[in-house]
């Protein structure tokens, strides 16, 4: 069975696109097939894994408007995984879908036509709660929630929180939260360790283990147009994504 996991978070700058890139590619050399789709008009993850937007010229885009079939605008990677790539384009999509009965389902239905050929679906979400990421959920399975651990970093997570109930209420009862993935942690700092208390406490989301530590090598990894995994391999945070990767895909 196709695993589908939209990782979101309406805050940007948390790692989200990192995390996509880092644990397809770490899945990949598990030897599953992953396919990644860019829902982000940044287009950062396409950008990230060797594709400049900008060239692209089939893209979610198209897909969400019913122009093109999913497997017509899918790019494999040096990186071993598909990429459904976005363009900036996709800043109108959501404008477009507003009029459309059914919107929230477009990507669901699109993503049907492909993912039977896949293990694992990771949906990398735009930083906000509109119609891109409520496509997101109803076509999720599974939502992980990655967190920079910094105080006002979690304020946004209630509010995500209730976007994912009132999903599991109206479009797609069966979506599970995973948890949440503390991200650019530094554990010696008491401030890491109390946000993530914090969480657990407020929200009861489980704390997905390793946390990943902060790495200027993330930083780096897109101008080379592959993940961390592929250009610092044994890097601590490409082992602790390797990790996270087996403690939830097994």
């Amino acid at each position: 069975m196709t695993r589908t996991v939209a990782v979101a978070n309406q805050k940007g700058g948390v790692a989200k696109t990192t995390t996509v890139a880092s644990l397809g590619t770490a899945l990949a050399e598990q030897g599953r097939k992953v396919l990644v789709v860019d829902l982000d008009p940044q287009s950062c993850l396409t950008f990230s894994l060797g594709l400049d937007p900008e060239l692209v010229e089939l893209s979610i885009h198209d897909v969400l408007l019913g122009r093109v079939g999913a497997a017509m605008a899918i790019h494999p990677t040096e990186d071993g995984v598909d990429l459904l790539p976005a363009t900036i384009e996709l800043s109108g999509t959501e404008a477009a879908l507003l009029s459309r009965p059914g919107r929230e389902y477009v990507l669901r239905t699109a993503l049907e036509e492909v993912s039977a050929a896949y293990d694992v679906v990771l949906l990398d979400c735009s930083p906000s709660l509109g119609v891109l990421t409520l496509n997101a959920l109803t076509a999720a399975d599974e939502v992980l929630i990655p967190l920079q651990c910094e105080m006002l970093s979690h304020r946004g997570v209630g509010q995500l929180l209730d976007t994912i109930h009132d999903v599991q209420r109206i479009l797609n009862p069966g979506l599970r939260v995973l948890g949440v993935l503390p991200t650019m942690f530094d554990g010696r700092t008491n401030h890491a360790r109390a946000v993530l208390a914090d969480v657990t406490s407020r929200y009861g989301l489980e704390i997905i283990e390793p946390p990943i530590p902060k790495s200027i090598r993330f930083a780096e990894a897109p101008a080379a147009g592959r993940s961390m995994l592929s250009t610092a391999a044994r890097a601590r945070g490409a082992e602790a994504y390797r990790a996270v990767a087996t403690g939830l895909f097994g």
